[in-house]
């Protein structure tokens, strides 16, 4: 994945910027905020842009788990295949929070470490796991989201971290990767829009990527929030 360094006033712009620059929504790049920015003395004086740094999300990535997130025909990639490297600083920090956070859990479960280029996975090992995921993986999305600002807040080399249990992201990202061709099968069989709510800005991304390679189909994001809507239409309606 190619990624840009991009600056904005704050960090809506620079987002805004980088949706401009790579010609995708948002739900469709992988972000990371290197700087907030500053107003500085007065308004302007001292003053610093926020910066980022963005690329088109990669439907080999991830999350997720390859967040990745897919297309159709798409074969989700388990990023666990790829060996931890020894002594970076981002992946035992963000191990050592997660632990932290499962102590004060009362949860002894076990953490193993899988590192790729540009991302880290963290596997909870342990019984009673659905208990760390939560409905729609709400839970493990926050904890996820804890390690994350935590971890990157004292590291350098600063990586997104990912956070999994049960390979819950694999089967996410496959049952969304189905729902995606199943409502797009829908879309172009009545040549009718179709709306897709309740879905967090990953789940969103999934199905953006699962349908993007369609030509006959296109998406549409809706609404404002943490919880904004997707619309499947027909290519070329709006």
């Amino acid at each position: 994945m190619n990624m840009l360094e991009i600056e904005g006033k704050t960090i809506d712009d620079a987002i805004e910027n980088a949706c401009k620059e790579f010609n995708v929504p948002r739900e469709k790049l992988n972000l990371e905020i290197i700087s907030e920015g500053s107003s500085g003395f007065l308004g302007f004086i001292g003053s610093q842009k926020a910066r980022i740094r963005a690329g088109i999300m990669s439907i080999t990535g991830v999350e997720e788990l390859k967040d990745t997130s897919a297309g159709g025909g798409y074969a989700p990639q388990d990023v666990s295949a790829v060996p931890a490297v020894p002594g970076e600083p981002t992946a035992i920090k963000a191990k050592e929070i997660l632990e932290g956070i499962l102590a004060r859990m009362n949860l002894d479960f076990q953490v193993t470490v899988d590192e790729a280029p540009e991302f880290i996975t963290l596997k909870i090992k342990g019984d009673g796991n659905g208990l760390l995921i939560g409905k729609k993986g709400q839970t493990l999305d926050a904890i996820q989201t804890i390690v994350n600002i935590t971890a990157n807040k004292h590291c350098k080399d600063r990586k997104r971290i990912v956070i999994d249990t049960e390979e819950y992201r694999k089967r996410r990202t496959e049952s969304l990767i189905a729902l995606a061709e199943k409502l797009g099968m829908k879309v172009k069989t009545t040549s009718k829009p179709v709306t897709v709510g309740n879905l967090n800005a990953h789940d969103r991304r999934i199905i953006h990527m699962a349908l993007q390679t369609d030509r006959s189909l296109t998406t549409r994001s809706k609404g404002e929030g943490t919880y904004r809507k997707i619309i499947i239409l027909p290519a070329g309606k709006e």
